[in-house]
């Protein structure tokens, strides 16, 4: 300590290496805190991106399988699985499992469904975040049946669901060997919540969608008896939820062996799209009773109808009559912007009825309505559908019509019921649209 000239003692100079080694212990604390903040803030970005995605299905099946995915994904571990528990909330009655190589489910699929026990069961009857740091060592545990991986590590949480346990989510064996964290833990605990969430929405969808699907349903008919022709129809609702539709079909028996064949769609997914098409159908059943007029004539009186009484939406209709004629059948129609019937020859060729379309109905009523004419042979069968069954965003229309024209003709051996079941399940739609099928079917010579 220097000395003034007064006496007193001056404070010694810091020397620069002392001050370098502060600036640097002080500068590897701030990194280590922006690397953790990194850290968490990299968590929490890969938790709401977690969240978002299971949000997104609308299956309880992939709901239940995008779960364990994405909470492997967030704590970086090897194995993971969903156990569903089953009503009493005693056993397993689903287990989802990923992670494991396809040998390794060769192997257990012998063993068959986990039944609860060991560390399972443990979560199973105290519902509290589990880590476990060594599987064999813990008293819970009770070994692993034959051809199990053999896991050291499991980090374990439950689900619930409106207060109510649901099932249990198990992780395990880190990538980096490293036993389960704190950090682990919390990321899964908060995944769990969002689940719980998405698992009561996606079942909440399914009771909407069946309902919306039933109510739909009742409002379509069932085909009558149409010999001597042969017919059968089909309906699915759109993938979305709640999605009531406009879509519907209908078949008349007229006299003198004559058929009335009706498809049409009616724009919106709402009840006034449904009351719309009720209504619509209603109508034009009436008209095609008590006429005899050609299509195009029926459809006009039915736009004029529409426009004077209702304020229904736009919609599309191909009205379609069958007649025999000389020892075959003469199909008419008219179509109000409506997608082209299919043709299905007895020699299985296919070829669209390409011909003016016309104004879809509410549009202007003072437009005439072209009839178009075409004899069929006999055991040819003629697919009315609407456009649902078609639309696909990355596809064009004719890439679509030309694929549906080859998947009936792949079937069309097939009884008209499984013909149209085929048509519904493999069609080149994307689903976001309703769809209705009718297909019939003249007789044999």
């Amino acid at each position: 300590m220097a000395t003034g000239k007064e006496g007193r003692r001056q404070p010694r100079p810091t020397r620069l290496p002392d001050l370098q080694l502060r600036l640097r212990s002080e500068l590897s604390r701030i990194d280590e805190q922006l690397r953790a903040l990194m850290s968490s803030m990299d968590r929490l970005q890969g938790l709401l991106d977690a969240v978002v995605a299971i949000s997104r299905e609308v299956e309880l099946p992939a709901v239940l399988h995008r779960i364990v995915t994405t909470a492997m994904d967030l704590v970086g571990a090897r194995y993971g699985a969903l156990g569903v528990l089953n009503e009493s909330g005693e056993r397993l009655e689903q287990f989802i499992s990923a992670g494991l190589s396809e040998r390794e489910r060769a192997a257990l699929a012998q063993t068959g469904l986990p039944r609860g026990l060991g560390v399972l069961g443990h979560l199973i009857r105290y519902p509290e975040p589990l880590r476990i740091d060594d599987i064999p060592a813990h008293p819970s545990s009770a070994g692993f049946p034959p051809g199990h991986p053999c896991l050291r590590t499991l980090l374990g949480v439950a689900i619930s669901v409106r207060g109510e346990i649901y099932g249990d989510l198990y992780l395990s064996e880190r990538l980096d060997g490293r036993p389960f964290d704190l950090h682990d833990e919390n990321v899964v605990v908060a995944l769990a919540g969002a689940a719980g969430i998405a698992i009561e929405n996606v079942r909440l969808f399914e009771r909407i969608r069946l309902g919306a699907e039933q109510f739909q349903r009742l409002l379509l008919p069932t085909l009558p008896d149409l010999r001597p022709f042969t017919a059968a129809a089909i309906y699915r609702p759109a993938a979305e939820p709640s999605q009531l539709g406009g879509d519907w079909y209908d078949a008349i028996l007229l006299p003198d062996h004559v058929v009335a064949v009706v498809i049409g769609d009616v724009v919106g997914h709402d009840l006034r799209a449904a009351a719309a098409m009720a209504a619509t159908r209603n109508m034009l059943r009436a008209l095609v009773f008590d006429h005899s007029s050609p299509p195009g004539a029926v459809l006009t009186q039915l736009d004029r109808a529409l426009e004077a009484i209702t304020n229904n939406p736009v919609t599309t209709t191909a009205l379609a009559r069958i007649e025999p004629e000389s020892g075959g059948w003469r199909l008419r129609w008219s179509s109000a912007g409506h997608v082209p019937p299919l043709l299905l020859t007895p020699d299985r060729r296919a070829a669209y009825l390409l011909a003016e379309p016309g104004l879809p109905l509410g549009v202007d009523y003072r437009q005439p309505r072209p009839d178009h004419s075409r004899l069929l042979p006999p055991d040819a069968i003629v697919v009315f559908f609407t456009d649902g069954l078609i639309e696909h965003p990355d596809h064009s229309i004719d890439e679509s019509l030309n694929e549906l024209a080859e998947l009936a003709v792949t079937h069309a051996a097939l009884p008209l019921s499984e013909f149209v079941q085929a048509l519904a399940d493999h069609h080149p739609s994307d689903g976001h649209d309703d769809m209705a099928i009718l297909a019939l079917r003249t007789p044999a010579a």
